[in-house]
């Protein structure tokens, strides 16, 4: 089959790969299309390799329809149409994917669109809810907003009856969060803890989902109320900061650090049957969306890396099979 490869030099291009085989409690999927995520661009610069065991192939979640079920598989059959939680493997023609990491493709939406969920939806529900146990009637503030995992949580956020805040750059984007349900969306490039704390009346927010790391830990600790937790899902702004532990102490805060791709197969499967029953109705009655930026050829994953780093897109970028 044919799947994106990883050239010395770290390009991408489309190559000749052995056709993958299910083993137990796995089926294989004819790829409609993968998500292209933050993670992806990681791994092509050989920082971020797959767990033991996954593919070596870039992608961490897909859409298309079951091709073949192994032994001790129940409920999926071949001709579902299906997306996917991956550990790797998106980036071609067909992947393996645990049972447990299936989601069947929402019936209103575009089976290629599909695509832009599990990876994005899965980090939103696990965080914002599981970690962040954000509630009814509390703020939460998502940063990146325009972001692939940011325009899903804001319309998580609004849906679980929280008030949520955002920040993007520039008034343009910052109006598109607002248009997804964000109530109050901020430029980044300005001071973001006072604009959050005259949206909070000095109060600060429950929750931060974060994707700065360490760029951001002094200003997002500032930014939480009291009892307040902040969620940590990516290091774009650095790996390492100091922690301020008595302002943390004084607040009754938290600090969670957390990733998906490399937690063992049974979490996995929690969290992916838990967004099934409580985040798939949101979108068959159209209170969460997919947002997409562009879809693209498999063939053009270099140039939808590029668009990525760009900082340019709004939502997921998708490359398609066919």
């Amino acid at each position: 089959m044919r799947a994106i490869t990883v050239t010395p030099d770290q390009r991408l291009e489309l190559g000749e790969v052995p056709d993958p085989a299910p083993g137990h409690g796995e089926v294989v999927v004819d790829v409609a299309a993968a998500g292209v995520n933050r993670a992806d661009l990681l791994q092509r610069a050989g920082h971020y390799p797959p767990p033991p065991g996954a593919s070596d192939v870039i992608g961490l979640e897909i859409s298309g329809t079951v091709r073949s079920v192994g032994e001790g598989v129940t409920g999926w059959q071949v001709g579902d149409r299906v997306c996917a939680l991956l550990a790797g493997g998106g980036y071609a023609e067909r992947t393996v994917v645990p049972a447990g990491q299936l989601l069947p493709a929402p019936s209103r939406l575009d089976l290629v669109d599909a695509a832009a969920l599990p990876e994005a939806l899965c980090t939103a529900w696990s965080n914002l809810v599981d970690v962040g146990r954000l509630s009814a009637g509390e703020t939460v503030l998502v940063h990146g907003g325009s972001g692939g995992v940011g325009s899903v949580a804001i319309q998580l956020g609004r849906a679980l009856g929280a008030r949520v805040l955002t920040t993007a750059r520039g008034t343009e984007r910052a109006a598109r969060c607002e248009e997804l349900g964000a109530d109050v969306a901020i430029d980044y490039r300005g001071d973001v803890p006072a604009a959050v704390a005259e949206a909070t009346d000095g109060r600060g927010v429950d929750v931060v989902l974060d994707v700065l790391g360490a760029g951001g830990l002094a200003d997002n600790t500032t930014m939480l109320a009291t009892g307040g937790r902040l969620v940590v899902i990516g290091t774009q702004r650095g790996r390492r900061a100091e922690l301020d532990l008595l302002s943390l102490m004084a607040k009754r805060a938290s600090v969670h650090g957390t990733t998906l791709r490399s937690r063992p197969l049974e979490e996995k499967a929690r969290i992916v049957a838990a967004v099934r029953e409580h985040v798939w109705p949101m979108l068959e009655d159209g209170r969460v969306r997919a947002v997409v930026h562009q879809r693209l050829p498999l063939a053009d994953a270099q140039r939808a890396h590029e668009l990525l780093d760009s900082g340019e897109v709004f939502g997921k970028l998708l490359l398609v099979t066919g």
